[in-house]
C-alpha cells in the first residue's frame, strides 16, 4: 500500500475548506496525517477529549450512554433503573447485544428496560419518592435480582434529585446493594466521562465487598469486554484452555458477585482500555494487582497477546500457550488462505468508539486489507499515541469527525469498506458503500479470539463482495445528492 503524505494532507485541507474560518481552524486540530515522526510516537498532534463544535453532526454519545449502555448495563443480575424521562432508557434498551447467561426477567436483566418515566410533575416536584417506590416494586417483581443501580439522566441533575440519599435509605430497607450513578448526559464532553463515573461507582459501592472461598496462582479477571455477540466467551475459552482461571469478567455476562470478588485476582486483563483503565489503575494501587492490555482481534494480535499473558506466569502456562497456538494456527491459516485473496488491498476507513479502531487494525491486516483512515469518537491522547505506530505513513487520523468529513473522505479516497457505528450505517448504504457496524457487529459475532476471527473474516468478505452493491450506483447516488434530490 502506498499512501502519499502530501496528497492526503491536501485532501484534508480541501475537505475543511467548506467550513467558516473559525470552525476550520478548530477542526484542523483534530486531524493528522501519519508521518515517520508520528509513527515513532514522538509527535501526536491530534486534539481529543474536548467539546464537539456546536452545529456539526457528531457521532458521540453522552455520559449516560457511557455508564448505562457500556459499564453497568451488561451486569446481568442487577436491575438498572434509567432515572428520568423514558426516551434515554428506550434508546439504550438492549441495543448493544451484550450476551449473558441466565433467564431473562429471572436472573438476567440485561435486555430489559426499567425507567422511572419522568413526567412534568416529576420535573417540578422531584422524582425521589417515585424512585423509592420503583425500588420496592423491583424486589417484588424480580426476587432473584441481586442489586439495583440508578442511572441518572439529564433532568435529574438539573432539578437536584438526591439519588444518593434514596439509594442509601432503600439499600438498608431492602437489604441489597443499591448504587447511585451520577451519569447525567450533559456531564463531560462525551460518553468517556460516563465510563469514568461508572468505574468510580464500582470502586465506591461494590469492589472488595465479598471474598473467594478459594484462590489460586492462576486467577485472572477479564475487564472491559462487553461480550458483544459472545466475545468474552470466545476469549475466556482461550485463557482457560491455557490453564488460567477467570474469576470475574465484566461487564459482559458479569455479575454483582464478580465485581465484589475481583480484587482477589492475580492479574487484570483489560480489553477496552478507554472504558475501564480507571478500574485497573485503582486495583493496582489499592490491591497490588498488575494489569495487562490485550488484543484478541485477529490471529496475529491474539498470538502476541496470549504469549504476553503467558509470560507473566510459570513454565506450565507458557508451555500450554505454545501448544494451544500450535493447534489453532493451521485453522487460522486456512481462514486467511480462503478470504485473503478476496479482500487483498481493499481499503478500509475506521471510525469507532474509544477502542476498536486501534484493536481491529491487525485483524484487517491479517486479511490483507489496508487501513487508509482511522479515528475515534471519544478517545484520549493516549489512544492516539497507541494507534499511530500501527499505521502506515500517509494514513489519515481523525478525532470526533463530523458526518460531512466522513462522507467526503469516503468519496475522495474511494473507500472499499467503512467500519463505524449504527448512526453512520444507513448513510453509507444510501451512498452504495460497503459498511460494517463495528460497535455491535451488525447482529453477528463473536469477533474475538480464534472462533471470532472465522466470523470476522466471513463477515468482511460478505460485506465487501456482496452482489447487492452492483445494484447501487455510488456515483449516481452522489450526483442525486449534489442535485438536491
Amino acid at each position: 500500500m502506498g499512501l502519499n503524505i502530501e496528497e492526503n494532507q491536501k485532501l484534508v485541507e480541501e475537505i475543511l475548506e467548506a467550513y467558516p474560518k473559525k470552525a476550520r481552524k478548530d477542526r484542523e486540530k483534530h486531524f493528522q496525517v501519519a508521518d515517520e515522526k508520528a509513527i515513532d510516537c514522538s509527535t501526536c498532534a491530534v486534539k481529543s477529549n474536548i467539546k464537539s463544535r456546536p452545529g456539526v453532526m457528531t457521532p458521540r454519545g453522552c455520559a449516560y450512554a457511557g455508564s448505562k449502555g457500556v459499564v453497568w448495563g451488561p451486569i446481568k443480575d442487577m436491575v438498572h433503573i434509567s432515572h428520568g424521562p423514558v426516551g434515554c432508557g428506550q434508546y439504550s434498551w438492549g441495543s448493544r447485544r451484550n450476551f449473558a447467561n441466565g433467564t431473562l426477567g429471572i436472573d438476567n436483566f440485561t435486555a430489559m428496560q426499567i425507567t422511572s418515566d419522568f413526567q412534568e410533575t416529576d420535573i417540578v416536584f422531584g422524582g425521589d419518592k417515585k424512585l423509592a417506590v420503583i425500588m420496592r416494586e423491583i424486589t417484588e417483581m424480580f426476587p432473584l435480582a441481586k442489586g439495583i443501580s440508578v442511572q441518572s439522566e439529564c433532568p435529574v441533575g438539573l432539578i437536584g434529585d438526591d439519588i444518593e440519599a434514596v439509594s442509601k435509605k432503600m439499600s438498608k430497607e431492602l437489604a441489597m446493594p443499591i448504587v447511585p450513578v451520577r451519569c447525567e448526559g450533559f456531564r463531560g464532553v462525551s460518553q468517556s466521562l460516563g465510563h469514568h463515573i461508572a468505574n468510580d461507582a464500582i470502586r465506591d459501592f461494590v469492589m472488595g465487598r465479598a471474598e473467594l472461598a478459594e484462590t489460586g496462582p492462576y486467577d485472572v479477571n477479564i475487564i472491559g469486554d462487553y461480550n458483544i455477540g459472545g466475545d468474552a466467551w470466545a476469549s475466556r475459552i482461550l485463557l482457560e484452555e491455557m490453564g488460567l482461571r477467570v474469576i470475574a469478567q465484566w461487564s459482559g455476562d458479569g455479575s454483582l458477585n464478580e465485581l465484589e470478588v475481583a480484587h482477589k485476582a492475580k492479574l487484570n486483563l483489560i480489553h477496552c482500555h478507554r472504558s475501564m483503565n480507571y478500574m485497573v489503575d485503582h486495583m493496582e494501587k489499592a490491591y497490588g494487582i498488575p494489569w495487562l492490555e490485550y488484543n484478541f482481534f485477529g490471529p496475529t494480535k491474539t498470538y502476541e497477546s496470549l504469549r504476553a499473558i503467558a509470560a507473566l506466569f510459570d513454565d506450565t502456562i507458557q508451555e500450554n500457550c505454545e501448544q494451544m497456538i500450535a493447534r489453532y494456527k493451521p485453522v487460522m491459516d486456512a481462514v486467511i488462505r480462503k478470504y485473503r485473496p478476496r479482500l487483498e488491498n481493499k481499503t478500509v476507513m475506521l471510525m469507532i468508539g474509544g477502542l476498536r479502531s486501534r484493536h481491529t487494525i491487525g485483524a484487517y491486516e491479517d486479511l490483507g486489507m489496508d487501513i487508509v483512515a482511522s479515528g475515534y469518537e471519544f478517545a484520549h491522547k493516549d489512544d492516539y499515541e497507541k494507534m499511530l505506530p500501527m499505521l502506515a505513513e500517509g494514513t489519515i487520523v481523525m478525532d470526533d469527525p463530523t458526518a460531512y468529513e466522513l462522507e467526503e473522505l469516503t468519496k475522495k479516497m474511494n473507500i472499499d469498506l467503512v467500519g463505524s457505528g449504527v448512526k453512520e450505517k444507513y448513510v453509507y448504504h444510501k451512498m452504495g458503500v460497503p459498511f460494517r457496524q463495528m460497535h455491535s457487529w451488525d447482529y453477528s459475532g463473536p469477533y474475538h479470539g480464534f472462533d471470532g476471527f472465522k466470523v470476522f473474516a466471513k463477515d468482511m468478505d460478505m460485506t465487501v463482495n456482496s452482489p447487492v452493491w452492483n445494484l447501487v450506483s455510488r456515483q449516481g447516488t452522489m450526483e442525486l445528492k449534489e442535485a438536491g434530490v
